[in-house]
């Protein structure tokens, strides 16, 4: 009736230090994204599309570090890993759906700047307030009831042996590992979902990054190049940060591989990547950092 989440138990020297280092991640996490999504809302600069799309994604990220970080704060306080077949099924859902969410978003985003960039014209008829809202929603929605399933089918699967999960959060490759039987046509579930959510917005991420080079190539001002690389710039680092992370986990050839770096790319695409993407975001951004500012001399004056 319940697993045991190994963790970090095998360098307990270095649990208290852990526990400062992801607490430190976790606040500015909450931190930095809080502030990207206030500024939004207050600087009349910032209601446009792209900044909107930028406010959710703040939000999406939130909730994101939260499925995993509090649990994992927890693990590492009472040094005990314990978690209930029903918590760790609820983890992993929230957890996948989030993630799938965040592939959609991220697509959106880019499919946001393609239609600035290629189609500046257009832009405000294709990109209005009611298709921004329906793109938004159908992000959220769409992951729900294929991950549904996919938690269901994994977690109706007989357990046998040993109910030590050796990672620090419920997902998918440590899960299977310890299910008996013939998990074949779970795998392929897996990766066909994987295809669907990660593979799909990756390549359509690719082709609308394919036009806006295209185009920006054939821009005549060196200054309006710049202006162009440096307002995607920020975007593409994140894609690709993310994406490469989810790639190499959930389309291995084998699950069972998963534990070799398992925890550390883990590590990355759910800690390590939430805390870069809104420094890469804010600093990498003039009109975040000038509606920083603006914040600043009003609190201070």
């Amino acid at each position: 009736m319940e697993f045991v989440l190994l963790g970090f138990s095998d360098i307990p020297n270095l649990h208290w230090m852990l526990f400062g280092i992801f607490l430190l991640m976790y606040l500015t996490i909450l931190m930095c994204n809080g502030i990207i999504i206030l500024l939004i809302k207050i600087d009349p600069a910032l209601q446009t599309p792209m900044y909107f799309f930028l406010s959710n994604f703040s939000l999406l990220e939130i909730c994101y570090v939260t499925i995993i970080i509090p649990r994992m704060l927890m693990d590492l306080w009472t040094q005990k890993g314990n978690i209930s077949l029903f918590a760790c099924a609820t983890q992993m859902c929230f957890f996948l759906m989030l993630g799938g969410t965040e592939c959609l978003l991220l697509t959106v985003m880019a499919y946001d700047r393609y239609v600035a960039i290629c189609k500046p014209l257009q832009y405000p008829l294709v990109m209005n307030y009611k298709v921004c809202i329906q793109l938004i929603i159908a992000s959220w929605i769409i992951t729900i009831p294929v991950v549904i399933g996919e938690t269901c089918q994994i977690f109706l699967l007989p357990f046998c042996g040993t109910n030590t999960i050796n990672h620090f959060f419920c997902d998918i490759p440590p899960i299977l590992k310890l299910a008996c039987g013939n998990i074949f046509v779970n795998e392929i579930t897996v990766h066909v979902v994987a295809v669907v959510f990660i593979t799909v917005p990756f390549l359509l991420i690719v082709v609308s990054y394919g036009k806006i080079i295209s185009n920006i190539l054939k821009l005549s001002s060196a200054r309006g190049k710049a202006k162009a690389f440096f307002t995607c710039s920020s975007h593409l680092i994140v894609v690709i940060l993310f994406f490469g992370a989810g790639t190499i986990t959930y389309l291995q050839p084998k699950p069972h591989q998963f534990q070799r770096m398992g925890k550390l790319i883990s590590l990355f695409y759910t800690i390590l990547i939430p805390t870069l993407n809104p420094i890469i975001y804010t600093l990498r951004n003039k009109d975040i950092m000038v509606a920083l500012r603006k914040l600043l001399a009003k609190l201070l004056t």
